[in-house]
């Protein structure tokens, strides 16, 4: 049974190609980006599914008033399993991100071209075909590997491709698990949006999160006269040093699992004040970046912030407040899971690799799954070149992750 399915997988790459190809004409940018969000990628896909013989699909559409047709489409795929408990979800996103400077793409972001010089053979280039198309299509191809040999799995296995992942996922996998009851708590998901060159590192954990405002108003004044003003600006220097040493000191454990190693508070935007030299300004704002060690709660930090804040406005005689515009805590998957157990021998089946449980500090649809109680992890075999110009594939991690995938769907657990 498994040789059939990889020789499926191994004559398929024409069709992968074809795939990223059709799926990267279709620019699915999200409204804040300047796009009209994924209906015409969603409904390509659709089509192309039930052209191959996936037919049990599913839309679940979140309104956006902004984007094309009004809603952005989060589209499931089921392939029946002969059992309906402990179903396998694999779960890539449609939306990407904008090209960016334009100059310094080598071609149309939005056409595909194939180049044949990678140390692994050919390689696609163009807008989203890593980000996540790779995840996606090799998903896909894992699925009909199934239908084309008349294979029913043990579990049912559910392909989602999900709207929203790259500014949010408000209208993705957040406004799913608010509106819909898709998951079970015996579910497995796997998210192959992130990883390494070799397969190697499985992301089971993510630090917690926080992104801060901090508005410091003061009392603008000439230059030459600070005895006349409160220097909104200096204070707000200040704070962003002290809440960076301070939370640094005061939140100090390390962590193995993660890299670093430990929790961060970063000072990073910065908005204009004053447009003049000679002008002590009467307002301020600064923003901070914030990764926190699972062990840490939100609220604890919360309170450390709240207290330095307070005593850097009496030093220099400012207002201070702050605005959470995110502040997400986020469960771990148990390495011991099954899931993560199951996935570590399917790579070391495929690809002759020892796999090891990480976490990140960035932000992943596996968190709020997790805070669900469903196991999730994140992982492919990707040279992580998401976001750059001349994004690139390599079409030999399409056909060997589709590979692992589809040992996971064969698995019975």
């Amino acid at each position: 049974m498994k040789d059939a399915l990889f020789t499926f997988i191994d004559k398929s790459a024409a069709l992968a190609v074809e795939l990223e190809t059709e799926l990267t004409r279709l620019p699915a940018m999200s409204p804040e980006s300047g796009g009209e969000g994924e209906l015409d990628k969603g409904e390509f896909l659709e089509q192309w599914l039930k052209r191959r013989g996936i037919t049990r699909l599913e839309r679940h559409d979140a309104p956006d008033a902004r984007a094309k047709g009004g809603v952005r489409p989060n589209l499931v795929a089921t392939v029946p399993g002969a059992a309906d408990t402990k179903r396998l979800w694999i779960m890539s996103h449609l939306d990407v991100v904008p090209p960016g400077e334009r100059s310094l793409w080598e071609s149309d972001p939005w056409k595909v071209i194939q180049r044949e010089d990678g140390p692994l053979g050919p390689r696609l280039i163009g807008r989203g075909v890593e980000d996540n198309q790779q995840g996606l299509t090799s998903s896909v191809l894992a699925a009909l590997s199934l239908v084309d040999q008349g294979i029913v799995p043990p579990h049912t296995v559910k392909l989602l491709f999900a709207a929203d992942e790259e500014m949010g996922s408000d209208y993705g996998i957040l406004w799913l698990l608010k509106n819909r009851d898709l998951f079970r708590k015996d579910d497995m998901v796997l998210i192959p949006d992130g990883g390494d060159s070799k397969g190697a590192t499985i992301e089971i954990a993510e630090k917690n999160l926080i992104w801060a405002k901090f508005t410091t108003k003061g009392l603008q004044a000439h230059g030459s006269r600070p005895d006349q003003g409160a220097n909104a600006h200096l204070a707000g220097a200040a704070l962003a040093v002290r809440l960076h040493h301070g939370l640094s000191e005061t939140f100090a454990c390390q962590d193995p699992l993660f890299e670093p190693n430990y929790s961060t508070f970063q000072p990073t935007k910065k908005e204009a004040n004053v447009p003049n030299v000679n002008t002590i300004p009467g307002e301020d704002v600064f923003y901070m970046d914030m990764r926190i060690l699972p062990q840490y709660p939100i609220k604890t930090v919360l309170v450390e912030i709240d207290r330095i804040t307070a005593e850097v406005a009496a030093q220099y005689g400012v207002r201070i407040n702050h605005d959470l515009l995110q502040a997400v805590e986020s469960k771990a998957t148990s390495p011991e899971a099954p899931l993560v157990t199951l996935l570590s021998k399917t790579i070391r089946e495929v690809y002759q690799v020892e796999t090891r449980p990480i976490g990140i500090g960035g932000g992943t649809v596996g968190a709020p799954l997790r805070n669900e109680g469903i196991d999730s992890v994140v992982w492919s075999r990707l040279d992580n070149t998401a976001h750059q110009p001349n994004e690139y594939t390599v079409i030999e991690h399409i056909l060997g992750d589709a590979k692992v995938m589809a040992l996971l769907m064969l698995a019975d657990r």
